[in-house]
């Protein structure tokens, strides 16, 4: 079994998380669904010390990731469920930055999204090149936003103050 990646406290294990879609989803038609045994489907439901021998598909993912360091597996796979990942910031307790930068930041990159948009849009017809362009910025606006509002749960800024100046 892989050890888990980052923080693992008060996270439901893999196992306890099966279990619990078994409870709504039926395992005999999961097993059909993926060309599987039911005794397969049924083993990644069982904790690792109970011995089935059988790790299941998420310890599996989450190895591939940890030996790879590669979050695109993450991010493909959220992709394939019309989600999107974020990856948490590293919260570092050095010093406290203010809130005001902080706020900045975020209000600045929701400048730069709309801007993007905007330009996008400026002919009544975006792009598949303009929508790439406003999808990464898209995506760099949501990440900028979960880290303030981890910093400010955490009441520390330091991570956006940081990463404001690896973009300067």
């Amino acid at each position: 079994m892989w050890p888990f990646i980052g923080n693992d406290a008060g996270v439901m294990k893999s196992h306890e998380l099966l279990r619990e879609v078994f409870q709504t989803h039926n395992p005999k038609q999961i097993a059909e669904a993926m060309g599987l045994s039911v005794s397969m489907v049924y083993k990644w439901a069982e904790a690792p010390e109970e011995g089935s021998g059988a790790v299941n598909p998420l310890d599996r993912m989450a190895g591939l990731v940890e030996a790879t360091g590669d979050v695109r597996i993450v991010e493909w796979l959220c992709t394939r469920v019309d989600g999107f990942f974020i990856k948490n910031p590293k919260a570092a307790r050095m010093r406290s930055y203010a809130v005001v930068p902080a706020t900045n930041r975020v209000v600045q990159e929701f400048a730069e999204m709309l801007s993007v948009i905007a330009n996008a849009a400026v002919d009544n017809d975006i792009s598949r090149a303009e929508a790439d362009r406003i999808r990464l910025k898209w995506e760099d606006l949501k990440s900028v936003t979960e880290g303030f509002v981890r910093a400010c749960e955490e009441g520390n800024f330091q991570t956006i103050h940081n990463h404001h100046k690896g973009q300067a």
